[in-house]
């Protein structure tokens, strides 16, 4: 079987049944599947525990410093929410309407074609995930250690063996149970949540005993550095990075209970939360500190801490590390759920689109997706790649909005149980074009480097998913790759192909991806979810 042929029958058996549950039995035949477990607390805390990671804690200085005054950059936070709020509602839209895993990457597939969702994909799998999960997992082994290194920085060693046993426990984790890593989720969202409404409380008390200077109108507006069109372009730029994960919970529609109601109502309520917590938290700072001892701080949570908690200081270097904590099991959910889209539809090798017989949960693609970030550890330079893909990362978005408005007017009749008015996928678009433009202007070279990694992906494309005919021993090496690794993980793919299993090419299909004994066969169709 080809992967252009498996690519083929796999969407349109995916298509059919993407909102199945957690066991299926078409055609009379049981099978094992994704359980739909994530309800809307859940759900909530994978947006909210995505988006919120360290940075609110650590670093919200790069919006200050550009904005050059404490008013323009409020503006900027809440500007900036609302814009991921419209994009959320766009994503709210596309998710209902192609209620598949994989987000961004399932929704450009499909409206734009093979190439275009591959490249998502590929960037995706080749930087994004695996360097954004290293730097978080970094972060929280900084704030673990830096206690026991009071007079120096920890050891690099120390940090990237911490940092590797983080993820090596949270993939055990999603490997488990799926309830289990929500469980995790919600637990540490909920935590860094109340770090976040203490910094809220404390800010409000200091408001009411007269600590509002930089608030007043006539101080929030006093440019610390001349206001410059380019800087203020710039701070918008980095409050849109900072909301970054809004779009995260598409990628595990599948898993939803009642996707149909709990997906928009999870964005409608997490967006405006995360708004709330980001502004507020801002006002919370200034109330303590200057702009200038904010952009001086390396730390800002934990400055504050400092000047406001006295003996209890060290709850914030604990509150940053729980959060980064959080950030790395919602990452790891999420982007193995894309890992594992993308193998479905036969852009990865189908092993990845495999899940565990009794535990339901794609051990392969998780496994795939915590060797790709360890291995990120071993580099010095994954900043430098979060750089470079960031702006690819951005152009996404509005390629994805774009397609929205592209499926209302080549398919005018499809059902959507959620339908906005086209005005808002055209204001965001305004808005994105207005950074992207931007960024290209003022990082040339940066954007061409994050353009070039990009589309080192079509040749990848054309060899690996669009030629068919390929030698009879590569398939073969594959199949064999793929049976073992089958025996190791103990996985079989999902109950989608049993939707095709009738016909010629899905009974192809079922050997050149569960290419299994008969036995083994068999006693993983006894096995229910």
């Amino acid at each position: 079987m080809t992967d252009g042929a498996r690519q083929r029958s796999s969407t349109s058996g995916s298509s059919k049944d993407a909102a199945g549950g957690g066991k299926e039995s078409d055609g009379g035949g049981g099978g094992v599947a994704l359980k739909k477990e994530i309800g809307l607390v859940s759900a909530c805390g994978i947006i909210v525990g995505n988006i919120i990671g360290s940075g609110i804690f650590v670093s919200p200085k790069g919006v200050l410093e550009n904005a050059s005054s404490v008013g323009v950059a409020l503006f900027v936070w809440i500007i900036t929410g609302v814009i991921t709020a419209i994009g959320a509602l766009c994503y709210a839209e596309l998710g209902v309407t192609i209620p598949k895993s994989g987000g961004d990457y399932s929704y450009v597939k499909d409206i734009f074609g093979g190439l275009a969702g591959f490249l998502r994909l590929w960037i995706a799998v080749l930087v994004i995930y695996p360097t954004n999960q290293a730097v978080i997992a970094l972060t929280f082994s900084n704030y673990v250690l830096q206690p026991l290194f009071p007079t120096c920085f920890p050891p690099e060693n120390g940090l990237r063996l911490l940092a590797a046993v983080c993820l090596l426990l949270l993939t055990w984790v999603n490997c488990s149970s799926v309830r289990w890593a929500t469980r995790v989720q919600d637990i540490f969202t909920a935590g860094k949540l109340l770090a976040l409404a203490l910094i809220i409380i404390m800010g409000i008390v200091q408001i009411c005993k007269g600590d509002y200077y930089w608030l007043e109108p006539a101080n929030a507006f006093e440019p610390f550095q001349e206001y410059d069109v380019g800087l203020i372009a710039l701070a918008f730029l980095q409050g849109s990075f900072a909301y970054g994960g809004w779009n995260f919970l598409n990628y595990v529609t599948e898993e939803l209970v009642d996707p149909y109601v709990n997906l928009p109502r999870a964005i409608f309520i997490s967006i405006p939360l995360v708004t709330f917590v980001y502004v507020f938290a801002n006002i919370a700072y200034v109330t303590a500190m200057s702009p200038q001892e904010l952009l001086a701080s390396n730390a800002v949570a934990v400055t504050f801490g400092e000047k406001l908690l006295g003996v209890m200081s060290w709850i914030m270097p604990i509150s940053v590390a729980l959060s980064t904590f959080g950030g790395v099991n919602g990452s790891l959910f999420t982007s193995s759920r894309l890992f594992f889209a993308g193998a479905r539809e036969g852009h990865l090798p189908s092993l990845l689109a495999m899940i565990h017989v009794k535990r339901c949960t794609p051990i392969p693609a998780l496994l795939f997706t915590c060797l790709s970030t360890l291995l990120m550890l071993c580099t010095s330079d994954m900043y430098t790649l979060i750089n470079y893909v960031g702006f690819i990362n951005y152009l996404f978005y509005g390629v994805t909005v774009a397609g929205q408005i592209v499926l209302r007017f080549t398919q005018p009749n499809m059902h959507r149980p959620i339908k906005i008015s086209l005005i808002w996928p055209v204001i965001y678009l305004i808005f994105w074009a207005f950074l992207l433009i931007f960024s290209l202007y003022s990082e040339p070279v940066v954007c061409g480097i994050g353009l070039a990694i990009m589309l080192t992906g079509v040749p990848v494309y054309f060899l690996g998913v669009y030629w068919d005919n390929k030698p009879q021993c590569f398939d073969a090496f594959v199949n064999k790759m793929t049976y073992l690794g089958q025996k190791f993980c103990v996985v079989v793919y999902p109950a989608e192909t049993k939707s095709v299993a009738s016909s010629e090419e899905g009974e192809e299909m079922k050997e050149a991806r569960s290419p299994l004994s008969k036995e083994d066969e068999e006693n993983h169709k006894s096995a229910d979810c």
